[in-house]
């Protein structure tokens, strides 16, 4: 393991399907324990980069290593968390984190104090026996997020997990992920459309083209850390927006930053 390399190389990844043109020889570096949002328009290749990077879809060209290994077309190398939350209605919360270790060798004893563990540090503790039915969307979407976190892969692609949620909700979860990771030695991908979402979790905003998905911008998000609410009304932060948004329109904006 090369540990002072990217942690994540997106090289030269060109996709085809039926002779669509989907992503067009995009290349991405992502830092150790760094949080990268990707935004654009829908049919931009988002999702189509998330399946690549997983090893879910094989490129037409191009490569992706991770600690600088080529696993292209490999899988089990990245824990993949989509928007539904696909939770085991007939298993409980703590039955669903161990979803995946059930799935591969047989969930233990150990996996299961393991995940009671995990969720009780982020606030499932109470919830432990309780199935998805009697749960909220968002309280599922945090069950969702802690049997990606079960998997142990470092590596973490989130692809609009928050999409379906009402937006106090959604904040709420934007809000306790911001605390997950930042107390996580972990590396995210986050897909979103949401560009106030993007900026106020990200470390870096690269913004797609429409299709075929190339990289239009890879811009730094300078706000300090830890974040909180005040962030969204700062001057920095709409500056951030304003530029954004100018990519995705097209419209070119003067950012005062």
């Amino acid at each position: 393991m090369n540990g002072s390399g990217p942690k994540v190389v997106v090289d030269d990844v060109t996709v085809r399907f039926d002779g669509v043109l989907a992503l067009d020889e995009l290349s991405l570096e992502i830092g150790r324990s760094e949080f990268v949002s990707i935004v654009g328009p829908s049919g931009s290749g988002k999702s189509t980069l998330f399946n690549v990077v997983s090893g879910l879809q094989r490129p037409s060209s191009g490569r992706v290593l991770i600690d600088g290994q080529d696993v292209t077309g490999e899988t089990g190398h990245v824990g993949y968390m989509l928007q539904k939350d696909l939770l085991i209605p007939w298993r409980t919360v703590v039955g669903n984190i161990v979803l995946g270790a059930a799935l591969t060798r047989g969930a233990r004893s150990r996996d299961r104090a393991e995940a009671a563990a995990l969720a009780s540090r982020y606030g499932l503790g109470e919830f432990l026996d309780h199935y998805p039915h009697a749960l909220s969307g968002g309280m599922r979407q945090r069950v969702a997020l802690m049997r990606t976190l079960a998997l142990k892969t470092d590596v973490l692609l989130l692809d609009e997990p928050f999409g379906a949620l009402d937006s106090q909700t959604r904040l709420d979860m934007q809000l306790w992920l911001l605390s997950v990771y930042e107390d996580l030695e972990v590396t995210i991908l986050f897909v979103t459309h949401d560009v106030d979402e993007a900026i106020l979790l990200s470390d870096r905003v690269v913004v797609l083209s429409a299709r075929p998905g190339r990289i239009m911008a890879d811009l730094p998000i300078t706000l300090p850390r830890p974040r909180g609410l005040d962030v969204l009304t700062s001057p920095p932060f709409m500056d951030l927006k304003r530029e954004v948004l100018g990519l995705l329109h097209e419209t070119p904006v003067a950012a005062s930053r």
